[in-house]
């Protein structure tokens, strides 16, 4: 195997840039799907008859009886005008690999060579979920319906970190991303003339007071020990100088790390609407969209993902958890298994227009993953 690395490292880079220029949005990723289909069929690798409108699931079998464990990968890309500068910048306008999933897809494509090249070696089957719609949370959910988690033993999945440096794998036990929520707030009063505000009911009024409430939520609620985040992210109301509107509108996101902060901080923003709109005799309403909830790694799995890190010659660390938030949360309350941040070294962040991926870290995560399912299929085939 080892004879072939440069070659398939100029592969996966030429995969990676195909994929970067040409980024799709989420539920949308059909010619990147029907190009990882075409890259995985130069291989031989069998993919499963899912019935999935986009993204796909393949398969290796391996050349012994064993389990079935699952590698995860997310596909689709961001609603980003680029300003990389990369040679590859995308051509689709208007949308980028900001996130870094083309850097993903390419990691797991390249697992998914390794696995099917060694597969005499391999105990069980090794299923790779190439996953649509991780943006918009509603991938993962589709992925389950069609049963492409049934008999797993366990699951693993990636994803790039421009805060560490290439060569580094970082992960934890418990709470590693955040449970998102989304939530848009309607404040309903009675225009009039920016003159005469008393013969009215000012809905900024009301909006401001309750932007200033929201930050006691946390503070007032959360024992100190626990992390959470409110963030208020647009807010609209008026059209002119000297009018006083009728309406305003809010969005924000609530972030948390267990499923009881989560519960308590909807309650306590419920309540707290419910009492502003009695005080101000406004009508308030609140349109909450939970979102996935926090990736939550099997102790046993996350310890033994930093050891096969350290096996494949990468540097193994321990992370904080993030409020960032990830579907992969959704296999999770399924079947056990780790979730893990790679290097990608920077320097630009996650969402940004400038983000960029190191080529660099693309054949280590690809070896990497491959030799984590190789070494989970032999550990739960030996103790079964």
């Amino acid at each position: 195997m080892t004879k072939h690395i440069p070659q398939l490292t100029a592969y996966l880079r030429e995969v990676r840039h195909h994929l970067h220029r040409f980024p799709e949005l989420s539920n949308q990723e059909f010619a990147t799907t029907a190009y990882l289909r075409e890259q995985l069929a130069r291989e031989d690798i069998a993919i499963l008859d899912l019935q999935l409108a986009t993204g796909l699931v393949a398969e290796i079998t391996g050349g012994k009886p064993g389990p079935l464990v699952v590698l995860r990968a997310d596909i689709d890309a961001l609603p980003i005008e680029e300003q990389s500068g990369v040679a590859f910048s995308s051509q689709n306008p208007g949308v980028m690999h900001a996130c870094g999933h083309d850097f993903h897809a390419s990691a797991a494509l390249g697992a998914a060579i390794f696995l099917q090249r060694q597969r005499a070696e391999l105990a069980g089957r090794v299923r790779i979920l190439f996953q649509p719609a991780e943006e918009n949370g509603n991938g993962a959910p589709a992925v389950l319906a069609s049963g492409a988690l049934q008999n797993a033993s366990v699951i693993f999945g990636l994803h790039n970190d421009p805060g560490l440096p290439v060569g580094v794998v970082g992960s934890k036990a418990g709470a590693l991303t955040a449970g998102v929520d989304r939530f848009a707030i309607r404040i309903k009063g009675t225009g009039t003339h920016a003159a005469r505000p008393h013969e009215g009911n000012d809905p900024i009024i009301i909006a401001g007071q309750l932007i200033a409430s929201l930050q006691t939520l946390i503070a007032r609620n959360l024992p100190s020990d626990q992390n959470a985040v409110v963030s208020i992210t647009q807010v609209h109301s008026g059209t002119t100088w000297n009018v006083i509107p009728e309406e305003a509108w809010l969005e924000g996101t609530v972030r948390t790390f267990n499923a009881a902060s989560r519960d308590l901080l909807e309650k306590r923003l419920r309540q707290l609407l419910d009492g502003l709109a009695i005080s101000f005799n406004a009508s308030v309403t609140l349109d909450w969209q939970a979102g996935p909830p926090s990736v939550c790694n099997d102790e046993r799995w996350a310890a033994f993902a930093l050891e096969q890190a350290s096996a494949s010659g990468l540097e193994a660390r321990t992370v904080e958890a993030s409020p960032i938030g990830e579907d992969f949360a959704f296999y999770q309350q399924q079947v056990p298994g780790a979730f893990v941040m790679v290097g990608s070294g920077g320097p630009w962040p996650l969402h940004h227009p400038q983000f960029r991926v190191d080529d660099e870290a693309l054949l280590p995560a690809a070896l990497y993953l491959a030799n984590l399912a190789l070494a989970a299929s032999t550990k739960l085939a030996s103790a079964a």
